[in-house]
């Protein structure tokens, strides 16, 4: 199953869920006021605003880490065209023989990380492309090394064209990390139980009310759900309908 489908389906679940939850709080509430005739309990307002503030306080974290972190794997892009891009500059500093395969290296190196990403639902093949990667690296640092050893290459090659190939070679493992940098699942499910316990206390304390409002679970248990998904498909780009085709671009271009 897809990551879209599974994504869709757990906040069908969590849409329902909230809604059944509201009917159970309001069910409760009636029978309350049934067996009381003062109604429901008054100062109760501030466990709610508890529950309700947390829950807040919960989706911005969560949404605003998610964004934090979009942008982040967006900027490393641009960063690692630009390593790549300096490291190819400083090949002229090598001796004339030494560059057509170290470019040719270069080339098939762009390509990969060009596209290395552009699949990620599958793993496998990705992890193909990762291995393809870091075995061009080698590469290039094997022929990099001994071209900067020649003697007909400048006393400054080693200082300028080693620390850029380096940065070339280092971002990926930047960029790998920050894919699997995500909140603790507990965060997550966290929040779907603040989202729950919202929707009982909501409930309940619509009892108050002689007829049943539809509108307010209905906006309630779509908002959240929404919300939810929305932080879902920032925190695990490329997996869903949130992509980042345009910032890919640019290792295109530079492979171009």
């Amino acid at each position: 199953m897809s990551f879209v489908s599974i994504v869709v389906l757990s906040m069908a679940v969590l849409f329902l869920a909230m809604l059944g939850v509201w009917e159970v709080g309001r069910r409760l509430g009636l029978a309350r006021i049934a067996r009381d005739p003062q109604g429901l309990p008054t100062g109760v307002g501030a466990a709610e605003g508890a529950v309700f503030g947390l829950l807040g306080l919960l989706i911005a974290f969560t949404f605003s880490g998610a964004a934090a972190r979009f942008e982040a794997r967006r900027d490393l892009i641009t960063h690692e065209a630009n390593a790549i891009g300096t490291a190819w500059l400083r090949l002229d500093m090598l001796p004339a023989a030494a560059q057509p395969p170290l470019r040719e290296l270069f080339r098939r190196y762009a390509e990969n990380r060009a596209h290395v990403y552009g699949n990620v639902r599958n793993s496998e093949k990705t992890m193909t492309m990762l291995a393809e990667g870091a075995a061009l690296q080698q590469q290039i640092w094997t022929r990099a090394v001994a071209a900067v050893r020649d003697p007909s290459a400048p006393a400054s090659a080693p200082m300028l064209v080693l620390p850029a190939v380096n940065e070339m070679i280092d971002i990926t493992t930047t960029r790998v990390m920050a894919t699997r940098n995500h909140p603790p699942a507990v965060v997550f499910g966290m929040l779907g139980l603040l989202t729950l316990c919202g929707a009982l206390l909501a409930g309940y304390t619509s009892a108050a009310n002689k007829s049943r409002s539809r509108l307010h679970p209905l906006s309630y248990a779509v908002i959240m759900a929404f919300g939810i998904y929305l932080v879902l498909e920032l925190e695990f780009p490329r997996r869903g309908l949130v992509q980042v085709e345009g910032e890919d671009r640019v290792l295109v271009e530079l492979r171009d």
